[in-house]
C-alpha cells in the first residue's frame, strides 16, 4: 500500500513506520489508545505504590501448616472420591486453624458437598451457613449452584 506524503520542505525526512501507523489511525481509536494507555500505566502506578512488602507465601509454606495441608489433603481425597477420607481431612482443616478466612470457607464448602451427596441436610445446610460465616463473600460458581443435589440447599441457605 502507497502513502503519499507531502513534505513542508525538500530537506524534511521521510515519516517512520509508526508515524505512517498512526497517521492512518482514524481518531477515535487513536483516542481510545492512549486512553487504554494511560489509564494502564496509572493502575501500574498505583498498585506499585500500594505493593506490599515483600512477603511471599510460596505452596511448601502453606503445606507446612497443618489447617492449610490438611486442607489440600481433603480436596485431593474429594477429588478422588475418596469421601470418608475427604471429611475427615477437611474436619481436621478447620480443626487447626488457618491464616486465610477463605481457606475456611473452601473447607467448609467441600464438606457441605459430601454431606448432600450423603443425604445429611442438615448437617450441609450447617456447613454452608459456616462458609458464609468465615468468608462473608462466599460463593458457589454456576455450575455448582447448578448442582442437583447441594443447590437447591445451598440457594435455601442463602436466601435464610
Amino acid at each position: 500500500m502507497a502513502t503519499d506524503f507531502k513534505q513542508s520542505s525538500p530537506h524534511a525526512s521521510p515519516p517512520n513506520r509508526q508515524e505512517i501507523r498512526w497517521a492512518n489511525t482514524p481518531t477515535g481509536q487513536r483516542k481510545t489508545s492512549l486512553s487504554a494507555m494511560a489509564s494502564t500505566i496509572g493502575l501500574i502506578v498505583i498498585l506499585a505504590g500500594c505493593a506490599a512488602p515483600e512477603t511471599q507465601v510460596g505452596l511448601s509454606d502453606l503445606s507446612a501448616r497443618p489447617g492449610e495441608k490438611a486442607l489440600l489433603s481433603g480436596i485431593r481425597s474429594y477429588e478422588d472420591a475418596q469421601y470418608t477420607e475427604a471429611e475427615k481431612s477437611l474436619t481436621l482443616a478447620l480443626s487447626s486453624g488457618f491464616t486465610v478466612k477463605k481457606d475456611a470457607a473452601l473447607a467448609h464448602k467441600y464438606l457441605a458437598f459430601i454431606f448432600c451427596t450423603s443425604a445429611r441436610i442438615e448437617a450441609c445446610k450447617q456447613a454452608f451457613r459456616s462458609a458464609r460465616m468465615a468468608d462473608p463473600s462466599f460463593e458457589l460458581n454456576k455450575s455448582e449452584v447448578g448442582h442437583p443435589q447441594w443447590g437447591p440447599v445451598y440457594k435455601q441457605v442463602m436466601a435464610e
